[in-house]
């Protein structure tokens, strides 16, 4: 397992807050509450390192096989009209990523990218009806080999707030 390139300087910051909130600490609070202390920021700190860890997956290659472009938990699976690029109706699959959800996506299938769009926008959260038209995203379009053609769509919410 590697640690993401974003998440390099986050993490370096946080250890050097840490080492000396915890060096404070020992000098300025009883044993008890800067055990706790420590406890806390120790367990903040792997929160944060397994949210910018990037687990090495062998994936087997078959070009019949859609993989999923995130970790996560699978929220919504039902047909719904892709407006933005296909304009059609298509099956549409949405998965949740939580805190504690690897924060890299994938290239679900082999492909040519047709389009990429960015769209700036609000960091609602997850659960609001509005979170995926209105929250910051992006759109991307690919087009396989036998020239099926798919959407894949990351929405950034409440927490991650960026893509």
């Amino acid at each position: 397992m590697k640690i993401h390139k974003e998440g390099h300087l986050l993490l370096i910051v946080l250890l050097v807050i840490f080492a000396a909130l915890g060096y404070a600490g020992s000098s300025y609070l009883p044993t008890p509450w800067f055990e706790l202390c420590v406890v806390v920021l120790v367990g903040f700190y792997l929160t944060v390192l397994q949210f910018f860890r990037s687990p090495i997956f062998k994936i087997t290659k078959n070009e019949k096989h859609i993989i999923a472009p995130a970790d996560g938990k699978v929220v919504v699976i039902e047909e719904t009209e892709e407006s933005e690029f296909l304009k059609d109706k298509r099956i549409q699959v949405s998965i949740f990523m939580s805190p504690v959800n690897v924060h890299v996506n994938r290239m679900p299938v082999k492909g040519t990218i047709e389009m990429f769009k960015y769209h700036p926008g609000k960091f609602l959260v997850a659960w609001h009806p509005k979170s995926s038209t209105e929250n910051e995203r992006t759109t991307m379009a690919i087009k396989m080999a036998n020239g099926t053609q798919m959407v894949v769509r990351q929405i950034a919410g409440a927490v991650a707030r960026r893509i």
